[in-house]
């Protein structure tokens, strides 16, 4: 990672610490166990929860296929501008993610291969995890799969709640091994197989069907 990216970084991180949670930028070896999960070569659509300065946007970018669609989606204006003017070739929106389904119509994107968070997933208020969670189980195509980070920092308490959510939205849920030259350690979440009352994109489109 760049020293520009690490730089904008922990400047925000410090007046924004509500968004950003953590100083740290996740590092190389944990950046590529995150986009492994994109499989190489896709022409599919993969989206980014929280792009921060972009530490995962190369990783992603390297398992692309020419026709592949990567969206990348940062709260921090300061940050956006950054990815804008560093990675000219990245699709960046800027918004909430509690805003998920509303900037997945904005663009376009009705269906998506694989997401891949950085967010802090353990100190978000529940209401917004499920609400979240649900627009990813979603909006998955049927091989779809989601991996998102979570560090030792993280309370036990909220990791547990977490991982209860996962499994009421996933078949599957695997936790790796925690990655301990990651700063600080941490380790990460793959989710595949949203469960069938997930499956239709939005009660929206059962309405307006009717």
């Amino acid at each position: 990672m760049g020293r520009p990216d690490h730089a904008v970084f922990l400047k925000r991180s410090f007046s924004k610490m509500d968004q950003l949670a953590t100083p740290f930028l996740t590092g190389r070896r944990l950046c590529r166990q995150l986009a492994g999960v994109v499989p190489r070569g896709t022409n599919g659509v993969v989206v980014e929860l929280g792009a921060g300065p972009g530490v995962l946007a190369e990783p992603i970018r390297e398992r692309l296929g020419p026709h592949a669609r990567y969206l990348a989606i940062e709260i921090d204006e300061e940050l956006v501008a950054h990815l804008r003017r560093h990675k000219p070739w990245l699709e960046v929106v800027q918004g909430d993610v509690a805003d998920l389904d509303r900037i997945l119509d904005d663009a376009g994107i009705t269906e998506v291969d694989a997401f891949v968070s950085t967010l802090p997933w353990a100190v978000f208020p529940q209401t917004l995890r499920l609400s979240v969670m649900g627009t990813i189980a979603r909006r998955l195509v049927p091989g779809g799969v989601m991996s998102m980070i979570i560090t030792w920092m993280a309370l036990p308490n909220r990791v547990r709640d977490l991982r209860d959510l996962l499994d009421t939205h996933f078949d599957e849920v695997v936790e790796t091994a925690t990655e301990w030259r990651n700063p600080p350690p941490a380790r990460t979440f793959l989710c595949r197989r949203p469960l069938p009352q997930f499956n239709s994109l939005d009660e929206r489109d059962t309405r307006s069907a009717s």
